[in-house]
């Protein structure tokens, strides 16, 4: 594979697929999921460690993956090498019937910034903490508080989308300060918020990363 400078492109195909492909690219990926997503990839150079619900394999060129949605899983690099790999984000329906999780996961979704406590949610489920944590993470495959995390990763990506400033994603997408920001951010996307802004940014691209929050 040549060295070429990395480089990463988001393009919205419709209203219900989004394509991602990455481009000698370096980064790894903590674990996470897409919410009500279906993930399709294809690697077209280097190789990748996939790994999903604990379990791991390796990817490499002409090798294809499929991650149901809500599914926890993280993609990593091999001993740092570039690797370049088209992904394809297939928006679904959830599946779970849990009537009451759902209405939970769906209050997360749509303001992750608000303060939603385990024992307030334990409350409206109508179960103790301890097994709320335990069904939500086996349903949606983190913990509530990870997937709030993450559901804030996501508006901060909107917002950013939005032109905003720093400070004010940060305010708004509930973070208690910037440094906090910058820790989720760059664990989720590899990215800081200020390289994702330039990545927007770069070569006209606007529209790059958009409706990624709703993931």
């Amino acid at each position: 594979m040549d060295h070429q400078t990395e480089a990463i492109a988001y393009r919205k195909a419709n209203e219900r697929m989004e394509i991602v492909r990455y481009r000698n690219w370096t980064k790894s990926y903590a674990p996470h999921t897409h919410a009500s997503h279906l993930t399709l990839g294809y690697v077209e150079e280097g190789m990748i460690r996939l790994t999903v619900n604990g379990e791991s394999r390796t990817c490499k060129k002409g090798d294809s993956f499929r991650i149901p949605p809500d599914t926890l899983h993280e993609i990593s690099s091999m001993d740092g090498k570039p690797y370049s790999m088209m992904v394809f984000c297939v928006r679904t329906e959830p599946e779970t019937a849990d009537r009451d999780l759902q209405e939970i996961r769906a209050a997360l979704l749509a303001q992750p910034e608000n303060l939603y406590l385990i024992q307030e949610m334990a409350k409206d489920a109508r179960i103790s903490p301890y097994y709320m944590i335990r069904r939500f993470r086996k349903a949606f495959g983190l913990t509530p508080h990870q997937f709030q995390i993450q559901c804030r990763v996501r508006k901060a990506q909107k917002l950013l989308e939005e032109e905003k400033s720093i400070s004010r994603v940060t305010y708004e997408s509930g973070f208690s300060d910037q440094s906090h920001l910058d820790r989720c951010f760059r664990k989720l996307l590899g990215l800081t918020p200020v390289q994702y802004r330039a990545l927007l940014r770069e070569d006209g691209q606007q529209s790059a990363g958009k409706n990624l929050a709703n993931r």
